[in-house]
């Protein structure tokens, strides 16, 4: 009977954890640091042969103009065989492409991978059932689940 607590209080700490989120936004921890976590992204996405067209460290911006953030790096990759088709469903999903995976440290000094859902991304432009949303969802995972393998 003791679990039961345990349990729940866990259950509750998740979903509040998530509910914080922004909508639409998978966010996942790293055990490492934002900039190693981000250099192992940005691997992952060259060895799978995607472009990589910026990499944005929000922090040195912030500094430049004499304020401070925590450490926060934006990574803009992708390909056209995988937004085409998305655009295809329709092409206002253009706004939201190329992919993006943004790397943080909160203010308890935890770091998070987090990229927009394809298929939040698909609801927001009216194309819920577009084909091509599993697969970029299947990529996202599998780039994530990579950068953060032991």
């Amino acid at each position: 009977m003791k679990l039961i607590p345990l349990v729940l209080a866990a259950v509750l700490a998740m979903y509040s954890s998530l509910a914080s989120a922004a909508e639409g936004l998978v966010a996942v921890k790293s055990s490492r640091s934002v900039a190693e976590t981000m250099d192992r992204l940005e691997a992952t996405v060259k060895q799978r042969g995607l472009t990589v067209f910026a990499r944005i460290d929000h922090a040195a911006g912030a500094s430049k103009i004499g304020q401070t953030l925590r450490p926060t790096t934006l990574l803009i990759f992708g390909n056209a065989q995988g937004g085409t088709p998305f655009m295809q469903c329709e092409q206002t999903a253009g706004i939201d492409l190329p992919l993006k995976v943004l790397v943080w440290e909160d203010a308890a000094a935890q770091v998070w991978l987090g990229y927009n859902d394809p298929a939040y991304l698909s609801r927001r432009h009216g194309v819920a059932q577009c084909p091509v949303v599993e697969k970029l969802q299947k990529v996202l995972t599998g780039l994530v689940e990579t950068t953060l393998a032991p």
